[in-house]
C-alpha cells in the first residue's frame, strides 16, 4: 500500500516527488509570501466599479438630462466620489508594499521584526494585556462609527459629511413605522427562542474574587506530596515567562483524581487563595441542558468570561468539580471495580454474622464482588461488564464535551471581527493576547474521562490524591481539632490517627464533629478521647438496636463472636481487633472488626490463609460448644470462605 502511494506520487509530481523540502514556517520566512494575482486586483477592481456605478449616476440623473457633456459627468465624479479614488490610491500602495516585502529581505525584516513585533513589544512594556484590548476596543468602536457616520452623510446629503450619524435618529423615526411593521412578525417570534436560549444558557458558574477565598495551603492536610506539586501551578500563573522564555509552554490544565473527600476541592480553593487570581467554580452537570445546544452555549460563554478576566487580573484558575458527569463521546469503562459499589448486602435473606467487617478490605471487597449477581439480579459480575455511556443527554449533553475540547485548544486562535477583516483584506491575522487560564479537573473516576481531554496540551499534569498516610492523618486530626475544645493527648491523637486507616480529611472532619455532638449530649463543651472513639463506632458501624436477646441466643452469639476474636487474635498479625460486640445491628448480630496497625501496601498469600480460618472458627466453635450443632448464623461465614478460597484458588 505505501509502495502504491510512493508511486502515485512520483507519477504525478515526479522523481523529486518524495524529496521535496517541506513548506517554510511562517516565522522563518526571510520575505513574504507571493500573493495571488486576484488578491492583488480584487479590492481595486470593486472600488472601480463603485466608482463608475457614481459616474452612471451622475450622468443619468445629473447631466444627460441637461444635455451637457459626458466630461462633465466625468468631472462631477471625480469630485463627489473623490473618497473612492482615494481609497483605490492606498489600495494601490497597499499592494506595492507587499510586493517590495515579497521581493526585498531587508524591506521585510524591518517592516516585520522592526516596525510590528518591536512595536508591540514596547507597547506591551507600558500597557497591560487588559488596558491594551480595552483601548483597542475603543479604536475600533470609533473607526466603525466614523464609517457609518461617513456613509450616512453621503446618503443624507449632510454637512460636513461625517456627521451623518446625528441625522439618523431623525431619518429613524420618519421611517420608525414602517420599519416596525417590517420587522415585528420576525422579532416577536426569534426574540422568544432567543430569549429562551438566552436564560437556560445561566447559570451553572460562580465567580469567586481573590479577596473572597481564605483557603490557602496550609489548610491542605495530609496530602503533603500531591500539595508539593501543586504549588508548582503557582508559576505557571505568577511567572509564566520562566517557561516560555526557555523555549517551553505553560502547562494548561491539571487532573485531580482519588476517592471522595480526600482534597481535591479544598487544593483547587488553596491554588486560587495563594496565586491570588479569580477562581470560577463550575458546576460541570450543569453544562447538560434538556434542549440540544443549551451546553455549547454554556460552554462559550464561560470561555467568554474566562478570556475576559484573564486579561484583566493577569489570570484565572477554572475549576471543574466532578468532571467525570462531563462523559466520554462513546463507551467507556467504568474504573471502579464491581466489589466497589456498595448496592446491597449479599447476605440479607439470612440474619448472620457480619462476615465482612473482620478481614481485611482486600479480601472483603473480593467477597463482595462474588455475591452481588446471586443476591442483586442484574448486577454486572465483572468490572469488564460495567459500562458507562457517555455524549448522551447524562454524558456532558449533546456536543457539551467536544465545545469544551475545541475551546481549550481555541485559546491561541485569532478571533473577532477586526481578524476577519483583516483576512478579507490579506493581512495576516493578528494572534490573540495569552490568556492565563489554569484548568483544574476533579474526580474519582478518572477512566470515564475522554481521552482527548487527557490529552497534554489540555490536562498536562496528573495525580492522584488518595487518602493520607498515618502521620498525615495525625495532622489531620490536629487541624480540626485545634477548632473545638478537647482535651486529648499528643499519645491519643497519635493513636486515633493509627486506628482510622483509609479514613479521608472528610471523614476525619465528620468523627471530631461527630465527637463534638456526642460531648454536648453529654451536657459537656470539651471534646474527650472517649467521645472521639464513640463518634468512630457510630460513623464506621451504626448505632445498635435496642433489643434484647433471648439467653439462648445471646449465648450463642457471644460464643460465635468470642471464636472469630479468637482466631484473629492468635493469628492476624496484619490487622488488630478494633472491636468487639454482640449488640444487635438490623439483620446483624454481632461482629469484630479489625484494622491494620500500619498502613500496609502489599499483601500476602498466609494473610489470606489466616483470612479464612477466622471465617471457620465460628463454624468449628459452635460444633464444640454446642455437640455438633450449629446456628444458622455460620451460613455467611461458609459462603465468605468458600468465596475467598476460590479466588485464591483460581486467580
Amino acid at each position: 500500500m505505501k509502495n502504491r502511494k510512493k508511486k502515485d506520487l512520483i507519477a504525478t509530481f515526479g522523481p523529486g516527488a518524495m524529496n521535496r523540502p517541506s513548506r517554510p514556517r511562517p516565522s522563518e520566512r526571510s520575505t513574504r509570501a507571493p500573493a495571488v494575482f486576484w488578491d492583488r486586483i480584487k479590492f481595486l477592481l470593486l472600488l472601480g466599479l463603485l466608482w463608475l456605478c457614481g459616474l452612471a449616476v451622475v450622468w443619468t440623473v445629473s447631466v444627460n438630462p441637461l444635455g451637457g457633456p459626458f466630461s462633465d459627468a466625468v468631472r462631477l465624479a471625480l469630485h463627489d466620489y473623490a473618497w473612492i479614488l482615494v481609497l483605490a490610491a492606498l489600495e494601490i500602495v497597499r499592494q506595492l508594499h507587499y510586493f517590495v516585502e515579497e521581493n526585498w529581505k531587508g524591506y521585510y525584516r524591518f517592516w516585520q521584526k522592526v516596525v510590528w513585533e518591536g512595536g508591540s513589544k514596547r507597547l506591551g512594556g507600558i500597557l497591560s494585556d487588559w488596558t491594551r484590548y480595552r483601548v483597542s476596543r475603543a479604536l475600533k468602536t470609533a473607526v466603525v462609527l466614523l464609517a457609518v457616520s461617513t456613509f450616512l452623510g453621503r446618503l443624507f446629503h449632510s454637512d460636513p459629511v461625517w456627521l451623518g450619524i446625528v441625522e439618523a435618529p431623525a431619518r429613524l423615526v420618519v421611517a420608525l413605522p414602517f420599519i416596525l411593521q417590517f420587522s415585528f412578525a420576525f422579532f416577536f417570534i426569534a426574540i422568544q427562542f432567543v430569549g429562551l436560549f438566552w436564560f437556560l444558557s445561566r447559570g451553572g458558574m460562580d465567580l469567586v474574587l481573590p479577596d473572597e477565598i481564605e483557603t490557602r495551603f496550609t489548610d491542605v492536610k495530609g496530602q503533603d506530596s500531591v500539595l508539593q506539586r501543586v504549588k508548582e501551578a503557582m508559576v505557571f500563573l505568577e511567572d509564566p515567562e520562566s517557561i516560555e522564555d526557555r523555549g517551553g509552554y505553560v502547562p494548561n490544565g491539571i487532573l485531580l483524581w482519588g476517592p471522595p473527600g480526600t482534597g481535591k476541592t479544598l487544593m483547587a480553593k488553596a491554588i486560587a487563595g495563594e496565586s491570588a487570581r479569580p477562581f470560577m467554580l463550575v458546576d460541570t452537570g450543569a453544562l447538560s441542558g434538556m434542549f440540544m445546544g443549551v451546553g455549547v452555549l454554556r460552554v462559550r460563554s464561560l470561555y467568554r468570561k474566562l478570556r475576559k478576566l484573564a486579561l484583566r487580573y493577569g489570570g484565572v484558575i477554572v475549576f471543574f468539580d466532578e468532571a467525570d458527569s462531563l462523559g466520554s463521546r462513546g463507551m467507556a469503562m467504568s474504573g471502579l471495580p464491581a466489589g466497589m459499589q456498595r448496592v446491597g448486602d449479599p447476605w440479607v435473606s439470612t440474619p448472620a454474622c457480619n462476615g465482612i467487617t473482620y478481614v481485611s478490605p482486600v479480601a472483603r471487597d473480593a467477597i463482595f464482588s462474588t455475591s452481588l449477581p446471586a443476591a442483586v439480579p442484574g448486577t454486572p459480575s465483572s468490572p469488564r461488564e460495567q459500562f458507562i455511556f457517555g455524549g448522551g443527554m447524562g454524558g456532558g449533553g449533546f456536543g457539551t464535551l467536544q465545545a469544551l475540547l475545541t475551546a481549550m485548544s481555541g485559546l491561541e486562535k485569532p478571533r473577532g471581527l477586526m481578524n476577519k477583516v483583516r483576512k478579507m483584506l490579506g493581512m495576516k491575522a493578528k494572534p490573540p493576547p495569552k490568556y492565563r487560564i489554569l484548568h483544574i479537573f476533579a474526580t474519582n473516576m478518572p477512566t470515564v474521562l475522554d481521552q482527548a481531554l487527557l490529552r497534554p496540551g489540555r490536562i498536562d499534569r496528573k495525580y492522584k490524591v488518595g487518602f493520607p498516610h498515618k502521620l498525615g492523618r495525625k495532622e489531620t486530626f490536629e487541624y480540626y481539632l485545634a477548632k473545638v475544645k478537647n482535651d486529648l493527648t499528643p499519645e491519643q491523637v497519635d493513636k486515633l490517627a493509627t486506628i482510622t486507616p483509609y479514613k479521608s480529611g472528610a471523614d476525619i472532619q465528620d468523627i471530631v464533629n461527630e465527637g463534638l455532638v456526642v460531648a454536648i449530649d453529654d451536657g459537656r463543651d470539651v471534646v474527650t478521647y472517649r467521645d472521639i472513639l464513640k463518634a468512630k463506632q457510630h460513623k464506621e458501624y451504626g448505632l445498635p438496636d435496642d433489643h434484647e436477646y433471648i439467653e439462648r441466643e445471646r449465648h450463642s452469639v457471644a460464643v460465635h463472636e468470642a471464636c472469630h476474636a479468637v482466631v484473629a487474635y492468635r493469628l492476624r498479625k496484619h490487622a488488630v481487633i478494633d472491636m468487639v460486640t454482640i449488640e444487635r445491628r438490623g439483620d446483624v448480630g454481632g461482629f469484630v472488626a479489625s484494622i491494620p496497625p500500619e498502613d500496609q501496601f502489599v499483601e500476602w498469600r498466609s494473610e489470606r490463609d489466616i483470612d479464612v480460618m477466622t471465617f471457620l472458627a465460628s463454624l468449628v466453635g459452635e460444633r464444640r460448644f454446642y455437640e455438633g450443632d450449629n446456628s444458622a448464623g455460620v451460613g455467611g461465614d461458609m459462603r465468605a470462605a468458600t468465596a475467598l478460597a476460590t479466588l485464591m484458588e483460581g486467580y
